[in-house]
């Protein structure tokens, strides 16, 4: 197996896009959604919308983001993003291997005549469909609809992230900057110790994923809000960049909270009946998706929701073949951990 060569960046610039993909899907991270929609609601309203639509056009721009100059903080993006042409920002950000040759083709084709038809329309939807989480027809009329327009999306995008960082991100950078030096330090640390697929494996909480194996290059950048899930791209062709989660389990995503966010997915997790009995399966032996749908009976859907809740919570191992195949396997340590972190936490409210 080919160990690729490990390079580390770090930046709030990162956490920058992270965070609005979480604002925009807090669902899937673990967020409470009305806190979400409170900070959302800061933006003035076409902000807002803007912001909203771009979610849907790209998530984190890895790419771009990691040619960025240091320091890679919101005012470098900012800065970056207003010397680029308005119909280039787009491009920019958008473009990456993942997009896939015939989608990649389909976009360029729109962004050039600045028009779009039913046979783009028809392009998308067969490249989307085989997405993980499904693309809705108006999502993807949107995503046509910004390609022809790129200059109005362009001016538009600059002044909604320049509005987000104002009301929000300037603040919240400042807080989570010296938690993201942390995270880094430890996870080097780790990497002298360790080889390569276990560092993954204990940055991602419990991930293995098989084609980071097969990279020239690994990248690895902590980032606060996506913790503990993590997000990979290609920064090039021959390497690829994964945002592992770098927030201590103790330290919540809101500001404020009194309960430890990893504790508080867990027991909740925990209190399912279904989850129960797919934790008891996968303690005799790591399954497939496929094989944990046939033993209990359930729709893939419904299956994908509870594990994904499980993972979530950190409370199962995830490793992803070449194929794309999950096999899901217990992290007994980190029940353990679960238990042992509320006997923590009723002891210090005690005091």
């Amino acid at each position: 197996m080919n160990t690729p060569t490990i390079l580390w960046d770090l930046g709030t610039a990162y956490d920058l896009f992270a965070s609005l993909t979480v604002l925009h899907r807090p669902d899937r991270f673990g967020l409470r959604a009305s806190w979400a929609a409170g900070v959302r609601s800061r933006l003035p309203s076409p902000h807002r919308q803007v912001l909203e639509d771009a979610n849907e056009l790209f998530v984190v721009p890895f790419a771009w983001l990691y040619q960025l100059p240091a320091p890679k903080d919101a005012s470098a993006v900012l800065n970056a993003l207003a010397q680029l042409p308005a119909a280039e920002r787009l491009p920019a950000l958008a473009w990456m291997p993942e997009l896939g040759t015939e989608t990649a083709q389909t976009l360029q084709g729109v962004y050039k005549r600045r028009t779009w038809g039913e046979a783009d329309l028809d392009a998308l939807r067969a490249t989307f469909h085989h997405r993980t989480h499904p693309v809705r027809p108006a999502t993807l009329v949107n995503i046509l609809e910004w390609w022809s327009r790129p200059e109005e999306f362009g001016e538009r995008y600059l002044a909604a992230m320049q509005s987000y960082q104002a009301v929000f991100f300037n603040e919240e950078e400042r807080r989570i900057r010296p938690v993201l030096e942390a995270a880094q330090v430890e996870a080097q640390r780790q990497a002298e110790q360790v080889g390569f697929t276990q560092l993954v494996e204990l940055l991602s909480q419990g991930v293995q994923i098989a084609s980071l194996s097969e990279a020239t290059q690994v990248v690895l950048v902590p980032s606060y809000w996506t913790t503990p899930l993590v997000i990979y791209g290609h920064a090039n062709p021959d390497c690829i960049l994964m945002l592992y989660g770098g927030r201590p389990a103790d330290m919540p995503l809101v500001p404020g909270e009194m309960v430890p966010d990893a504790m508080l997915r867990a027991l909740k997790t925990l209190s399912d009946p279904t989850r129960l009995r797919i934790l008891r399966y996968l303690a005799d032996q790591p399954q497939t998706s496929s094989q944990l749908s046939r033993r209990l009976r359930l729709r893939t859907p419904t299956l994908t929701h509870h594990m994904n809740a499980l993972r979530l919570a950190g409370l199962v191992y995830l490793q992803l073949d070449e194929q794309g195949e999950r096999r899901y396997s217990v992290r007994a340590e980190a029940i353990e951990g679960t238990f042992i972190a509320l006997k923590r936490f009723l002891e210090a409210k005690a005091k």
